[in-house]
């Protein structure tokens, strides 16, 4: 038996040590080195406080206005200005990790798979740094030294903050999750009030309440390339909206995607890239045909140069690009271009997720609209209704307002103006901005003065101030409190199901959550009639009707 035990020991012995040997291998092909910026004094600098949500690091500064969202202007080398923006939004970077990672807990709650997409993230963008320009490497690189340190256990600062920015890619492509589902349009000549180009999008990537707090509008002189500016968050140096001083912009519509097989080029990044160095679509186009990415996307690209919206098409291995025939253009989440027409991936999109329906309608309500301005613009991505007007319950995503959006952009690039939306969603006002001013080599930020432009504010959206708002907020609460009692099995407040369903009878998912809820409890004849009336609504996508009739068949058989 002692001979026995001893063998078990020494078999033990040796495979813990294969484990450890495994681990150091796999920490050794995984780590991303940070690149060596030329100069590092930027990490001695400190920002001074001026005032209360207001500091400042020479010419570089950061504060939050009136309206809530934190403004900031950066300037100089990568490293450099990567360094300073860490420093000026240095609780806004750690804020936002946390929001991040908090939310992912909640979205993949088992401790043994979070591990498991760690070192799966790991090994799959083992390579990032090789898709993302020396440039960019080094800003990331210089904002990564304000990340905390309570997030070691996931990787090092600099390799976490650089695979955030692929974070969008990979939940996309890995579960086409139902994180991003934009729509965007861009008007002009007779469509638009002045004739001028008008660009317009929401855009709808939900990680939670939290992480939609703080917004960040963003002001970049680089050394080279263009100023621009961008909304952003915390930690982000990518782009998912912006516009540069030469009136060219970037808005970014996810499509659906193969799983990728290796690390490519965060989508976010070439945008950025585009926004930095483009001033036509032209230019913009042939900075994506460097590039290999992640994901299918489309790019909407606006030019004051070209007086002409145009969307890029990109998937990991094609590149096609679409312009409208008409004086407006459109996009949800499938390709439109020839290059596409008989791409399997973009049939299957357009036959069975939300994005066609979306495409329909905001096409209905820009046709609708005899010319085109700032404010008919904020009403059409505020719009709630389906198709002819159909009701399809607050929150629905077949709806241009999911009521999810972490920020909306209107943009009118001839003139350099841009509206960004104020929380809550898109339904607060809409600051403007005018880069004329802001990119003037004369400009000087004030204490206490705006920098916005007063005269052009958007007024909140009277949704805002309604019942029907009220009722949604306390709709998400008690969806929470359904949802927690069918994963914990436990039973629901008395008059739970009438209050829920008077606060959101239109929505569909109303009745499908209430189904799931009393399936959990063996209440099959209780949770079919809900499954039924769910399927009576308007339904997103095909996955969520045949996912109810499922239910349904399971519940019949028990």
């Amino acid at each position: 038996m002692s001979r026995i035990l001893k063998r078990l020991g020494i078999f033990v012995l040796l495979l813990l040590l294969v484990l450890l040997l495994l681990s150091i291998l796999f920490s050794w092909m995984t780590k991303l080195n940070p690149p060596e910026p030329e100069n590092d004094t930027a990490l001695k600098l400190e920002r001074k406080q001026v005032a209360e949500n207001h500091y400042e690091i020479g010419d570089n500064w950061l504060r939050k206005n009136d309206a809530g969202l934190w403004e900031m202007y950066t300037e100089g080398k990568a490293f450099e200005r990567g360094a300073i923006n860490g420093k000026l939004s240095l609780e806004l970077v750690q804020e936002q990790e946390d929001h991040f990672v908090g939310q992912m807990n909640q979205m993949v709650p088992s401790s043994f798979y979070i591990r498991f997409l760690k070192y799966l993230i790991g090994w799959f963008n083992r390579d990032l740094d090789d898709f993302v320009p020396e440039e960019y490497q080094l800003e990331i690189y210089g904002v990564s030294h304000a990340a905390s340190n309570e997030y070691d256990y996931i990787a090092p600062n600099y390799q976490r903050v650089l695979n955030y920015h692929a974070a969008h890619d990979i939940g996309h492509a890995l579960q086409n999750m139902a994180l991003v589902g934009c729509t965007s349009f861009g008007a002009w000549k007779g469509k638009s009030e002045d004739s001028t180009l008008i660009i317009a999008r929401n855009f709808d990537f939900y990680v939670g309440e939290e992480f939609a707090e703080n917004k960040i509008v963003s002001f970049v002189a680089p050394d080279e390339g263009y100023k621009f500016m961008m909304i952003t968050w915390g930690g982000m140096i990518g782009v998912v909206s912006g516009m540069n001083e030469h009136g060219l912009t970037v808005t970014l519509n996810a499509a659906k995607s193969e799983v990728p097989a290796k690390a490519a080029t965060p989508i976010s990044i070439l945008a950025r890239k585009i926004l930095q160095y483009a001033t036509t679509i032209e230019e913009a186009y042939s900075i994506a045909e460097q590039h290999k990415t992640f994901i299918s996307e489309s790019l909407m690209i606006g030019s004051a140069k070209d007086k002409e919206v145009a969307i890029i098409e990109k998937t990991p291995t094609l590149i096609g690009i679409y312009k409208s025939k008409r004086n407006y253009i459109a996009c949800s989440n499938h390709f439109q271009s020839e290059t596409f027409k008989s791409d399997d991936l973009n049939i299957q999109s357009i036959k069975e997720s939300d994005s066609p329906y979306r495409f329909k309608r905001i096409n209905e309500l820009i046709r609708r609209e005899p010319q085109i301005d700032e404010r008919g613009a904020a009403e059409i991505l505020r719009n709630q209704k389906g198709i002819g007007g159909a009701e399809l319950g607050m929150g629905n995503e077949k709806a241009i307002n999911q009521l999810i959006a972490h920020h909306s952009v209107i943009f009118k690039p001839e003139q350099r103006l841009v509206w960004v939306s104020t929380s809550p969603y898109q339904l607060g006002k809409f600051v403007a901005y005018d880069l004329n001013e802001i990119f003037a080599d004369t400009f000087q930020i004030k204490s206490g003065q705006p920098i916005t432009v007063d005269s052009l504010v958007i007024p909140v959206d009277n949704f805002l101030l309604s019942t029907d708002f009220r009722n949604f907020k306390q709709f998400k609460q008690l969806r929470s409190t359904l949802k927690q009692a069918t994963k914990d099995n436990t039973d629901l407040p008395p008059d739970f199901d009438r209050q829920f369903i008077m606060l959101n009878p239109e929505l569909y998912s109303t009745y499908s959550l209430l189904g799931d809820y009393y399936k959990s409890k063996e209440d099959c004849d209780t949770a079919k009639k809900y499954f039924e009336q769910a399927l009576t609504k308007e339904i997103p996508k095909k996955s969520d009707t045949d996912r109810l009739n499922e239910s349904i068949q399971e519940c019949a058989k028990q």
